[in-house]
């Protein structure tokens, strides 16, 4: 049916056209009303489709903004008012963050936890590791024991913060939240701060929200066309919020199991109810969307968020940006533990930041405390892992227009691994470090 054969990008490039995308953004305004039609956004893309041939014909090659505007014409025109402006909303959205990021040189971010980072970098200036070179001229003088220890003790003193806190409000606390990006460290970090607090007679109980996946044929799909785990709109966040609600008022609920092998909620139901020393445990990346727990009120929760957040710069004078480390890492993590491969990571990620740019990010300071989970000497580990991909995919990807950011974030991560000096050898990585949980062997059972 298709006769658009190209579509011209914001940035000028001219790409293939792909009808499937505009199915996925159509379904996508769908899922945040409430409604999971896969089909009729697929009818609905057709007609948008049929619209812009009508519009444009064979040969005139359309942009980006003129299909947007056809979407919502044809939503409008079929009576999706609602739906319509979902996707406008959203539209909005990804425009405003666009002038948001030209304009972030003269307007400071309220995304980033500015004190937290003023300490780290203190911190870093003091132990020499605020630039690549000086992590490099440390490691030349035979320190990297030395700085390994110290990266380690100041995530620690992170913890027993964190753990201090929950200990001073511990006949309040029923629920602790402990969120952040993908790679940022969670499940490391939920172990020790467990462990602490079993010593002071509290036990966290998971609920784990993996099982709460709508079946995968309701899902919304990203720009790929693969279904999209990265946003809370995939999970059934209604039935979350009703069973921390009766968990938390003592009532017994039955968990739901959801099967990723065949993409089904099924009916394997577990019980589940809190003990008087049990408190309730979101361990997720979206744990701060406040629609995940809306139902429980904020004066009863302890809401922690982690982030890599480095504080060093290379010589260039930009910093290692923490987006690009946590890359790294769930390359080696997802490569070791779940035999994925690394160059489908990178294609993806631009659709995981942006789930975060939407759902995580802008609730760091709506938490009751930060974790830094970054460990200066972690780059010269993945130089000499990850060196030889990533100049792979600089060559590969650098006259491809489709691949646009995966030769970006490529070509800027090879810079800051060249840069650094490798450490071959992780025996100075202590068995329990944040950093296992993305090189292995780690002590900890995850």
């Amino acid at each position: 049916m298709t006769k658009i054969s190209y579509i011209i990008k914001r940035s000028g490039a001219i790409v293939p056209f792909t009808p499937e995308r505009i199915t996925n953004a159509i379904y996508r305004a769908f899922v945040a009303v409430g409604d999971r039609d896969h089909h009729q956004s697929e009818e609905l893309c057709k007609k948008v489709v049929i619209d812009l041939i009508n519009q444009f014909g064979e040969k005139t090659i359309p942009s980006v903004e003129e299909i947007q505007d056809t979407v919502e014409k044809v939503l409008i025109e079929n009576g999706h008012v609602k739906v319509a402006k979902a996707y406008i909303l959203y539209r909005n959205e990804r425009s405003f963050k666009r002038k948001e990021r030209a304009e972030l040189a003269s307007q400071p971010s309220t995304n980033i936890p500015w004190a937290k980072i003023w300490h780290i970098l203190d911190w870093a200036v003091d132990q020499g590791v605020n630039t690549v070179e000086g992590l490099n001229q440390r490691i030349r003088n035979g320190e990297l024991p030395e700085i390994v220890s110290n990266c380690e003790l100041q995530y620690e003193i992170d913890i027993e913060n964190a753990v201090e806190m929950i200990k001073l409000r511990k006949n309040i606390i029923k629920m602790v939240i402990i969120s952040g990006p993908s790679s940022s460290g969670k499940t490391t970090t939920t172990i020790k701060i467990g462990k602490r607090l079993e010593r002071i007679g509290l036990r966290l109980r998971t609920l784990n929200v993996d099982n709460y996946f709508f079946n995968l044929e309701m899902h919304p799909k990203d720009e790929f066309g693969d279904y999209d785990f990265e946003t809370p709109q995939a999970l059934d966040l209604s039935l979350i919020n009703q069973h921390l609600l009766d968990l938390i008022n003592g009532k017994e609920i039955l968990v739901p199991f959801y099967d990723f092998k065949t993409g089904m909620r099924t009916e394997k139901l577990t019980p589940m109810h809190l003990a008087d020393n049990e408190i309730v445990l979101i361990d997720s990346l979206h744990g701060l969307f406040h629609e995940m727990t809306s139902s429980v009120s904020d004066d009863i929760k302890f809401k922690l968020y982690l982030e890599p957040l480095m504080q060093m710069k290379t010589a260039s004078g930009d910093y290692v940006r923490w987006t690009d480390l946590r890359l790294m890492r769930r390359m080696l993590r997802d490569a070791s533990h779940r035999a994925y491969d690394p160059t489908k990571t990178l294609l993806h990620w631009h659709y995981v930041r942006s789930s975060e740019m939407r759902n995580i990010v802008p609730f760091i300071n709506t938490s009751n405390y930060i974790i830094n989970s970054a460990m200066p000497f972690e780059l010269g580990l993945y130089r000499p892992k990850l060196i030889n991909e990533f100049r792979k995919w600089v060559e590969t990807y650098k006259t491809d227009p489709l691949k646009v950011d995966a030769f970006n974030r490529a070509q800027r991560t090879l810079q800051v691994l060249e840069e650094v000096l490798p450490i071959e050898n992780d025996d100075c990585v202590p068995l329990d470090s944040v950093i296992r949980e993305f090189i292995g062997g780690s002590s900890l059972a995850y």
